[in-house]
């Protein structure tokens, strides 16, 4: 029997430690929950507010108080459709976001009607970058928030809304900008948990304080509402599988707290 020596031993060893499978390496781009906000600024997010070029944050629309992302118009003199919109710096196309609401302070009276104890966050949304000064809404997808009126009637929140955009709820097209849930109403001034789950665009789900509140599928670019944008970055009936998420301001003081998101990639 051939003698064979430490040295060619140990190379042997190498040999096999180089050729055998490795465990692959944990992957950090999904599966754990990361925050979206740090509870100290907005460095993160980018502005873009109607009648205003991308951002520029008038009058402190969107600032940073007690740890919590606030919507606030005391710099404002007039309201004047200044609708504004707080995008997070990176695109998402599958994951689960969680976030707390709660409405605050008085509603701008000059502000529409349709805007009162009213904010959402839209998600699937063009890059706040391609929007000219005077568009007013970005080209997305909206889980509206709502409370209730002082005239008792219901009012559910966790609703979606289309502004130039499509969906398709329970197998066919829908017919219309904004679609109610079957969440109870809520009061204003209370805290309020919403959950998107959005998987790119075969089924969006809609989870308020834990319960299921709406589902639909199939976002894409079509519709009305969105005004002035620019006609290169919009193509009708392209499915939108992927987007920027924001947090919205039209005439309502809101706050926003704990918003974090998982990868579902």
């Amino acid at each position: 029997m051939r003698k064979i020596s430490v040295f060619s031993w140990l190379a042997l060893l190498a040999f096999i430690a180089a050729c055998s499978p490795r465990p692959a390496k944990k992957s950090n781009t999904g599966g754990e929950w990361i925050s979206l906000f740090n509870g100290k600024d907005i460095n993160d997010w980018i502005v873009k507010i109607h009648h205003y070029e991308t951002g520029d944050n008038y009058a402190r629309t969107f600032r940073v108080e007690d740890g919590m992302i606030k919507v606030r118009y005391d710099g404002y003199d007039v309201f004047n459709e200044k609708y504004g919109h707080l995008y997070y710096k990176t695109p998402f196309s599958k994951y689960h976001l969680q976030l707390e609401y709660r409405f605050t302070g008085e509603w701008r009276k000059d502000a529409p009607s349709y805007t009162i104890l009213n904010s959402g966050v839209m998600y699937h949304s063009q890059d706040p970058r391609t929007m000219p000064k005077e568009q007013d809404w970005p080209i997305s997808v909206e889980m509206q928030f709502l409370a209730g009126l002082p005239d008792g009637n219901p009012r559910p929140t966790g609703n979606m809304c289309s502004p130039g955009t499509e969906i398709v709820f329970q197998g066919t097209k829908y017919n219309g900008h904004c679609l109610n849930s079957s969440s109870k109403t809520y009061p204003p001034g209370e805290w309020v948990k919403a959950e998107l789950i959005v998987l790119a665009d075969s089924l969006i789900t809609h989870v308020i304080n834990g319960d299921t509140v709406l589902q639909y599928s199939k976002p894409s670019i079509g519709g009305s509402v969105a005004n002035r944008f620019d006609p290169k970055y919009i193509i009708d009936g392209k499915a939108l599988t992927s987007g920027f998420i924001a947090l919205q301001s039209e005439g309502q003081p809101i706050d926003f707290r704990n918003i974090r998101l998982k990868n579902l990639e």
